[in-house]
């Protein structure tokens, strides 16, 4: 069915194929989540400091 140098490609196909996809699902439920939520925080505390230098 194949000869061996279409083996070894489609097999590296797959390989960089599954890397890709494992590392988009790494990306959407860890990483992006992990940004918005310190960036949200950083926010947040620098609004919170604003506040306490105003009435100082």
């Amino acid at each position: 069915m194949f000869d061996f140098d279409q083996f070894v490609g489609f097999s590296i196909f797959l390989t960089i194929f599954t890397i890709g996809f494992w590392l988009l699902i790494f990306l959407l439920t860890f990483v992006v989540p992990y940004w918005l939520f310190g960036s949200w925080i950083e926010i947040y505390k620098e609004r919170k400091a604003n506040k306490k230098a105003q009435k100082a």
